[in-house]
């Protein structure tokens, strides 16, 4: 399968700047290159970009964290979600910077580097397992050498590695009917059958973030930039979808307001009030004007199941960057 492979190579190019306020030295650093993984989160790239900037810090406590036009970017967000969510029109290299001291605690939840990014994904991982499975036993019973493995395939971007150890957690996936299509169309099949499909529903983990525009806008370009959180509403849902009845992306995007929430799970793993779900929906009467997915802009009519399947980030959540155009 392709798409996956393409998804775990899937890389942003980064230009990073140290802020002016903690350049010591002259004339100031170049800015850092940067190849960062899509998969990935940016405070993993600290033990290449400490060094580079390490010789004109000032004296302090490291705590590293990165801005995008000032707004200070939320690191348990995977990076190329960050950046399909605020850049539409795709920037590159993408410009953001770097900041080593004065972290901004009141806007981003505390991180202590690896171990903090390691966690959060492991509590993603078992929301995700209790929306498709109802529970989250598989993920809390992983052995310490399953899980550290796991992390170091998401790391280092080993897909091979990933499938292995993820393959124990028995995670369902959905029927997809758009590969039964083709794979029906290449047998140039003939003869149908008056058997009953069997029905099938899954439950899929999707995480939105949803940018509401007043004005409409033709290019990308046009599209406001985010300079507060508070510009981007967050749903956190299953997405249930059924064999027999299909569900084509907007539908999915659209309905994923109306099915019971996994707050329960996040609250009993623990995870920072910070990263609760927001109560909010799309309005029927909104206008979709954008829809990214790992950095592509898939047609609407595109089956769920298929994006389900081939899209999914590695802690099996489908995260959906959306703009929409709504009534003044």
């Amino acid at each position: 399968m392709e798409a996956p492979k393409f998804v775990w190579e899937g890389a942003i190019p980064l230009q990073i700047h140290l802020h002016e306020s903690q350049v010591t030295t002259l004339p100031p650093p170049p800015p850092a290159l940067i190849l960062a993984p899509r998969i990935g989160y940016l405070p993993l790239l600290a033990p290449l970009i400490k060094p580079y900037f390490s010789s004109t810090l000032p004296p302090g406590v490291d705590t590293i964290w990165f801005d995008y036009n000032g707004l200070p970017l939320k690191w348990y967000i995977p990076t190329g979600v960050l950046f399909d969510l605020l850049c539409p029109e795709p920037e590159r290299p993408w410009n953001i910077t770097v900041h080593f001291r004065g972290y901004p605690g009141s806007v981003l939840i505390p991180c202590e580097g690896e171990d903090s990014v390691k966690w959060s994904f492991i509590n993603s991982l078992k929301e995700a397992a209790y929306i498709m499975n109802g529970n989250c036993k598989n993920v809390m019973n992983m052995s310490q050498s399953d899980q550290l493995e796991l992390w170091h395939s998401v790391m280092n971007g080993n897909l091979e590695a990933y499938q292995r150890v993820s393959s124990k957690l028995k995670l369902a996936t959905v029927d997809d009917e758009y590969a039964s299509l083709c794979l029906q169309k290449s047998q140039q099949s003939v003869i149908e059958t008056d058997l009953p499909a069997q029905a099938k529903t899954g439950r899929v983990p999707v995480r939105l973030y949803v940018l509401s525009v007043s004005k409409d806008f033709d290019d990308l370009d046009e599209i406001p930039r985010v300079d507060s959180w508070e510009k981007i509403s967050y749903i956190n849902r299953p997405v249930e979808i059924r064999k027999e009845g299909g569900v084509d992306l907007e539908d999915a995007v659209r309905n994923s307001n109306e099915d019971v929430t996994s707050d329960k799970v996040v609250e009993d793993q623990g995870q920072n009030a910070c990263k609760r779900p927001e109560a909010c929906r799309i309005s029927s009467s909104a206008e979709i004007k954008l829809i990214r997915i790992q950095g592509i802009e898939p047609k609407l009519e595109i089956p769920f199941s298929w994006v389900a399947n081939n899209l999914l980030n590695p802690d099996y959540f489908l995260h959906v960057c959306v703009c929409v155009k709504v009534a003044q």
